[in-house]
């Protein structure tokens, strides 16, 4: 099923109004087989990544060589997703516990938690609120403080709804988003929401899957200031790709 899900949906995409792009892959580092990835972002010159998986769900800090520097985890009865820091905290999602986690920034220490309407999926930050994905196509837009709604974004493309929306990763007023289950990241303008391209690794995650059966679905997006770096779930890499602009 699992496969059969990330065939019809390219057979879907195929026939939307936005291009699909292929973009050249410029290096790799390597990736923990034992990491399910859920957020990845950059601070400064290191990789802030957040796992998911009951009872594999964790923070870390690691350098571009693989090694961690700091890590969190987080009890086994939830399931940890997207993450984002903000000044100095990292806000970090769970899925269907309706609940995130507040950790200082460096080092990682838990500083509270806050209440979150919908399932969790990808987080980033944007225009002075956190913008959260949670698997449809809307993007929830929650305010620091009292982490409540203040604004939805939603994602269409030639006007038909974009759904399954996972990680998410910020340029500007630029939106990469991980579309669950495929080999596609879709690119958002913000804040209309409107698709303008789809970067297609389609044949990487075949390639991988070839090689590597027991990995799971492309998830991750991280942005150096220059370029951006995918992977996903178990997967032994994590690769730099062409610009993203």
């Amino acid at each position: 099923m699992r496969y059969l899900l990330f065939f019809v949906f390219l057979a879907s995409i195929a026939f939307a109004e936005a291009p699909r792009v292929v973009p050249q892959i410029l290096d790799s580092i390597p990736h923990e087989q034992t990491h399910f990835t859920q957020g990845l972002f950059f601070d400064g010159k290191e990789l802030i990544e957040t796992t998911g998986q009951y009872g594999r769900s964790g923070l870390y800090r690691r350098t571009l060589d693989g090694k961690i520097l700091d890590s969190a985890r987080i009890e086994d009865k939830y399931f940890g997703e997207g993450s984002i820091a903000v000044g100095d905290d990292i806000f970090f999602l769970t899925w269907k516990s309706k609940k995130a986690f507040i950790y200082s920034r460096n080092p990682f220490v838990r500083k509270g938690e806050f209440s979150i309407p919908t399932e969790g999926w990808g987080l980033t930050y944007w225009k002075n609120a956190l913008l959260m994905s949670n698997g449809s196509n809307e993007l929830l837009q929650i305010a620091l403080g009292g982490f409540y709604v203040v604004g939805v974004i939603r994602v269409t493309d030639n006007g038909n709804p974009v759904k399954l929306l996972n990680e998410l990763e910020l340029v500007g007023d630029t939106l990469y988003a991980n579309i669950w289950q495929t080999g596609a990241i879709a690119v958002i303008e913000l804040p209309s929401g409107r698709v303008l391209r789809y970067l297609d690794l389609s044949r990487k995650v075949a390639e991988l899957r070839r090689k590597y059966p027991d990995i799971d679905v492309l998830n991750g997006i991280a942005y150096d200031g220059k370029n951006l770096w995918v992977t996903g779930k178990d997967w032994p890499w994590i690769y730099k790709i062409g610009s993203a602009r």
